[in-house]
């Protein structure tokens, strides 16, 4: 049986309406740690030509601190304006 892993559903918006959200998503994967995994990514458009990216990203279940440390990843991410944790879910399999 494998391990449970937290589903975590997050919205990011871009800190400009010009940014590529596909090279967005790109360099938010590059800048995550072995054992995180984004498992799907969604445009959402928001408004007045805005466009948020939505991400499901499996993280180990015994990650301490929630999701902090996912949080302070994307903080630090060029081009990331602000996020949104929309859902956190454990989950047996993927």
């Amino acid at each position: 049986m494998s391990e449970a892993r937290v589903l975590v559903i997050i919205k990011v918006y871009p800190d400009d309406v010009s940014i590529d959200l596909g090279e967005l998503a790109k360099r938010i994967e590059n800048a995550l740690p072995e054992g995180y995994q984004i498992v799907r990514k969604a445009t959402e458009p928001i408004a007045f030509g805005l466009n948020a990216l939505k991400l499901y990203i499996l993280i180990p279940e015994e990650t301490e601190g929630g999701t902090a440390k996912l949080e302070e990843i994307l903080s630090k991410v060029e081009g990331v304006g602000e996020y949104e944790i929309e859902a956190v879910h454990r989950v047996a399999q993927y």
